[in-house]
């Protein structure tokens, strides 16, 4: 099991990396934004500082969420107030720990976050049989040119 570490701190990054492969993690790392987007892809989980240079970790995970990338997201970071917390649920993370922060806990909630993740084969946000199409980010169906209004229920039956 493959964990991306997105982190421009070496000594952070060194750190995680030490800790997660001596509990028998692969360990990838990048030290920018655009960097750990362009590998953000079939990991187990990615570990995602928010304050990094060339693309916000914010920004970097919304955009793997739109691009349809399934991999658990756990969000490390000094940021530590409740709006930035809810700022990074809202854009895709799964898990949100501040720094500092003690190994066990990282570790506990790094396994949990791969063990939810196992075996789930990712969900595309939009599905199309030949003209109906159904995009699960914006909620939308549409046959053609012609947009479908579902109910509450009927919506959710279509999602599974």
């Amino acid at each position: 099991m493959t964990i991306l570490i997105i982190e421009d701190d070496d000594g952070v990054a060194s750190f995680l990396k030490r800790g997660l492969e001596a509990e028998g993690f692969a360990v990838e790392r990048a030290r920018d934004g655009a960097s750990g987007l362009a590998e953000a892809g079939d990991h187990a989980l990615v570990i995602l500082d928010l304050n990094l240079p060339r693309m916000d970790g914010l920004d970097v995970c919304r955009e793997m969420r739109r691009r349809g990338v399934s991999s658990p997201v756990l969000m490390l970071t000094a940021r530590d107030a409740l709006a930035d917390k809810v700022e990074g649920f809202d854009a895709g993370a799964d898990d949100y720990l501040t720094k500092p922060f003690a190994f066990e806990e990282l570790l506990a909630r790094v396994k949990a976050l791969v063990r939810r993740g196992a075996g789930l084969p990712a969900r595309p946000q939009r599905i199309a049989v030949r003209d109906l199409v159904y995009d699960r980010e914006t909620m939308q169906v549409r046959r053609g040119d012609r947009s479908i209004d579902l109910t509450t229920k009927e919506m959710a039956i279509l999602d599974l």
